[in-house]
């Protein structure tokens, strides 16, 4: 079992052992007790059909961002799943980068209630509104 002895290094060990997000090149930029901020660049593997970020991207940045929020107030030794999300979109962009910033609202012993924002930040540095999200996490022991 890996221990960590900072919230960074703790979600930074774990985003490493996931596939799909390495696949995706999401990147951490900050991990504090309760919140996680991650980003996504752009590129033609994460649209949809007019060229867009597509929503499976930007839900699956949002999940983990909240994800990893939660881990951050878990217990050590733990790791955690989502039972569920709700996530609305606001836009879709081209270019650039989408970030995600998780939080957590609520930590229980069993489930931990996250939300995330996701905006989009152009070439010029202007961030703009892209998604929210709405998450139940469940602490679950760490098997690695």
């Amino acid at each position: 079992m890996t221990t960590a002895s900072s919230p960074h290094e703790r979600v930074a060990l774990s985003l490493a052992r996931q596939g799909m997000m390495t696949h995706l090149g999401v990147r951490l930029l900050s991990a504090t007790s309760g919140q996680v901020e991650l980003a996504l660049s752009y590129s033609d593997k994460l649209t949809q059909q007019q060229g867009g970020f597509h929503g499976g991207a930007i839900g699956a940045l949002a999940d983990i961002a909240g994800g990893y929020a939660a881990l951050t107030v878990a217990p050590e030794g733990m790791e955690v799943v989502t039972v569920e999300y709700k996530i609305n979109f606001l836009n879709s962009f081209q270019g650039g980068e989408i970030r995600a910033i998780g939080k957590v609202l609520k930590a229980g012993r069993r489930v931990i209630v996250t939300s995330a924002e996701v905006v989009h930040i152009d070439a010029d540095g202007k961030a703009s509104p892209c998604a929210v999200m709405q998450q139940t996490v469940a602490p679950v022991a760490q098997t690695y």
